[in-house]
C-alpha cells in the first residue's frame, strides 16, 4: 500500500471520528431536556442589508403565494398546511426550503402581499422550528438561512408590526450564535466557509455584534488563505466554487465598505485573484467547464459576476495550484484537467477525472464534454458523474483513476464519498508553436492497479479548426512494453447532447453536425470507432440523453492510439491548398 495512501486512511478515520462527534451533538441538542442555552439574546435592530446577487424570478412569489413550493425537482401542495409540517419529498428539497433562498423571488414582486407572505413564512419557520431541527439547524443550511434573512430583511421587515421585528431579531440571533459554536462541524470546503462569511454577515449587520467583528474577520482570513489557491481558484478543484464563493464575497466587501471598516486583505486579494478564473473556465459559447462537481453554468450569475471584473483581460494559459491547462486558440477552446485529488477531506465531490478535457469550437459550439453534474437528484448520480468513464478520457479495465469510499454510512457520517487514492504524480509540459499550441501530460492513476502510466498529446492549431490527440501507455518503468494481461482500455469521448453524429462507413471515424450547421469529422487514423449512448448531467432540468465516441484496445498490442478531431471546411480547404487548387469564391 501506497505511502499516500496510508495517510488517507488515517484522515479518514480522522474525519469518521469527526462525524461520529457531530452526529452525537446534533441528537444531544435537539433533545428536550438538554436545550442549549445562550444566555440573553438582545438587540434592537438591524444595520445594514447585504445585497444579493442572486437573480430572481417574481413569477415564483405567485407559487409560493398559492402554497406551491417547487424545488430541486419536487412540487410540493401545501393544501392549507404550513410548508414546514409536511414531509419533504426529498433531502434536497428541504435544504432549499429551509435555506430560504427563496425569498429573493418574493421580494423581486415588489407587492404588500409578497412581504405580507415573506413574513407569514418567516413565523412559521420560527415557531415550527425555531427552537430546534435536525436538518434546519444543520450548520450548512442555517448559514444559506442567516444570509437570506439579512440579505431579504427589507422584504420581510417593512411594514412589520413592533412585535414581529423583535420576534425575528430574536431568531436570527439565536441562530447566529448556534452557528457561532457549531461552525466547526461544518463540511470542509465551501460548507465551512460560507458558515464563516454568514457569521462575518451578522457581526457587520446586526446591532451589538461589534465585539465579535475581529474574531469574525480573523477566521474569514484563515478560511480564505487556506481554501481559497494562489490562482484563484478552490482548493476542491470545482469550478462552480469559484461562482457560488464570488456572490457571497462580493457583497461581503461591500458591507465592510457600508461600516467604514477595512476588509481584510485576504479577501480583496481572494477577489482579484478569482475574477480571472471565471474567464478561465469559460467555454466560447459561455458555459463552464463541467470538472470536479460543476454542473450546469447559471449563465444569469456569470454575467453578474463578470460586470464586477474591472480588467477584462484574456484568461490565463494555466492555472498551475488548480492544475489546469486552457489553451486558446482562433477562438476554439480546449481545457484540460491535469490534477491530482485535492486533500481527503476537500475531495467530498472530486472526480476521477485526470486528463479529460472539453473542447469548444471557434464558431461557439460546445463538442466534446465530461459528464458533469445534475442540478437535482444528485444523489442518484453522484456515483456515476464521479467516475472516470464520465470523462473524456481514458479508463482501464471498466475503472476510475481514483478510488472513493464506498460505505453508505460512511458518506452519511462524513457527508460525501472522500477519494482515498488517485494520481500522484502527473506531469504537464506546454509548447506554443507557429502553427499550434500543444499540451504533453502523463499520470499515474492506474499505476498501482495494473502497472501502467497514461501519457496524452494534445495539439490545437492555431486557428483553432483541428485537434490531433494520442494517447500512449506505458510500464511504469517507462518502457513501452506492458506487462500485465489486465490491460483493457477505453478511449471516451463524451459529445454535448445538441452534436449529432453519425459514423463513417469505414468505421475509423464519425461525422459530427453542430446546430450552427458547422460539420466536424473525428477520425481514429488505424482504430475502429464505436458510437455508444451516454448522458449528459449538466442541466437544469435533468439528464440529457447524448453519444460518446469510444475507441478499445490493449494496450499490449496497441500502445498508442491517434485520433483527429477537425472542422470540414477546414479540412477541405487544407485539402485543396495542399493539391495547389485556388480557393472557390462564392458567387
Amino acid at each position: 500500500m501506497s505511502r499516500v495512501l496510508v495517510a488517507n486512511h488515517a484522515k479518514l478515520s480522522w474525519l469518521l471520528l469527526r462525524g461520529a462527534f457531530r452526529q452525537l451533538a446534533g441528537r444531544l441538542n435537539g433533545h428536550p431536556l438538554l436545550r442549549w442555552s445562550l444566555g440573553p439574546l438582545k438587540t434592537d435592530r438591524l444595520l445594514i442589508a447585504p445585497q444579493d446577487l442572486h437573480t430572481a424570478d417574481p413569477t415564483l412569489a405567485n407559487e409560493i403565494y398559492a402554497g406551491r413550493f417547487a424545488f430541486a425537482g419536487k412540487v410540493v401542495l401545501c393544501g392549507g398546511r404550513s410548508v414546514f409540517e409536511i414531509e419533504p419529498p426529498s433531502e434536497e428539497w428541504a435544504t432549499a426550503l429551509l435555506s430560504f433562498d427563496w425569498l429573493r423571488h418574493l421580494r423581486a414582486a415588489e407587492s404588500g402581499i409578497t412581504r405580507a407572505n415573506g413574513r407569514a413564512l418567516v413565523d412559521e419557520w420560527i415557531a415550527l422550528q425555531g427552537s430546534w431541527h435536525p436538518l434546519a439547524w444543520r450548520p450548512d443550511v442555517l448559514s444559506r438561512r442567516i444570509i437570506s434573512w439579512l440579505s431579504q430583511a427589507t422584504l420581510v421587515l417593512q411594514d412589520a408590526d413592533v412585535r414581529f421585528y423583535r420576534r425575528f431579531l430574536r431568531s436570527l440571533v439565536r441562530q447566529v450564535r448556534y452557528l457561532r459554536y457549531t461552525a466547526g462541524d461544518a463540511r470542509s470546503g465551501v460548507a465551512r466557509l460560507e458558515a464563516t462569511i454568514a457569521l462575518t454577515y451578522a457581526a457587520l449587520c446586526i446591532a451589538g455584534q461589534a465585539r465579535h467583528i475581529k474574531f469574525a474577520t480573523e477566521r474569514l482570513r484563515h478560511d480564505i488563505e487556506r481554501q481559497i489557491l494562489p490562482d484563484g481558484g478552490h482548493i476542491d478543484r470545482n469550478p462552480g466554487a469559484v461562482i457560488d464563493l464570488l456572490l457571497d464575497f462580493l457583497p461581503l466587501r461591500q458591507v465592510f465598505a457600508s461600516r467604514n471598516i477595512a476588509p481584510p486583505q485576504a479577501l480583496l486579494n481572494a477577489i482579484d485573484r478569482m475574477m480571472p478564473m471565471l474567464r478561465f473556465f469559460r467555454h466560447s459559447e459561455g458555459t463552464f467547464a463541467h470538472f470536479n462537481g460543476m454542473g450546469a453554468t447559471p449563465a444569469d450569475l456569470l454575467l453578474t459576476l463578470l460586470a464586477y471584473d474591472e480588467t477584462r483581460g484574456a484568461p490565463l494559459s494555466h492555472a498551475p495550484h488548480s492544475a489546469y491547462q486552457r489553451v486558446e486558440a482562433g477562438g476554439g477552446v480546449l481545457i484540460m484537467d491535469t490534477g491530482r485529488a485535492p486533500p481527503i477531506d476537500m475531495s467530498l465531490e472530486a472526480h476521477a477525472g485526470c486528463l479529460s478535457f472539453e473542447f469548444s469550437s471557434p464558431k461557439q459550439s460546445l463538442i466534446v464534454v465530461n459528464c458533469g453534474m445534475p442540478a437535482m437528484s444528485r444523489d442518484a448520480w453522484r456515483q456515476h458523474a464521479r467516475g472516470t468513464a464520465a470523462h473524456s478520457t481514458v479508463t482501464f479495465n471498466e475503472t476510475s483513476s481514483a478510488r472513493f469510499v464506498e460505505s453508505t454510512t460512511f458518506r452519511h457520517m462524513l457527508g460525501g464519498a472522500p477519494m482515498l487514492a488517485g494520481p500522484s504524480h502527473v506531469s504537464v509540459t506546454r509548447e506554443t508553436g507557429a502553427d499550434s499550441i500543444v499540451l504533453r501530460t502523463a499520470h499515474d492513476g492506474y499505476a498501482d492497479p495494473y502497472g501502467i502510466v497514461h501519457q496524452r498529446t494534445l495539439s490545437l492549431a492555431a486557428d483553432g479548426t483541428r485537434l490531433e490527440g494520442e494517447d500512449v501507455f506505458l510500464a511504469t518503468d517507462g518502457s513501452a512494453r506492458v506487462r500485465t494481461t489486465r490491460d483493457h482500455y477505453a478511449v471516451r469521448f463524451h459529445l454535448h447532447p445538441a452534436i449529432k453524429a453519425s459514423r463513417l462507413s469505414d468505421g475509423h471515424g464519425v461525422m459530427l453536425v453542430a446546430p450552427n450547421k458547422e460539420a466536424w469529422t473525428f477520425s481514429a487514423h488505424d482504430d475502429r470507432v464505436e458510437l455508444e449512448d451516454s448522458v449528459y448531467l449538466a442541466t437544469t432540468n435533468g439528464p440529457r440523453r447524448t453519444a460518446q465516441m469510444v475507441i478499445y484496445g490493449h494496450a499490449r498490442r496497441r500502445p498508442r492510439v491517434m485520433w483527429t478531431l477537425q472542422q470540414v471546411a477546414a479540412a477541405a480547404g487544407a485539402s485543396r491548398r495542399a493539391r495547389g487548387e485556388e480557393p472557390k469564391l462564392p458567387l
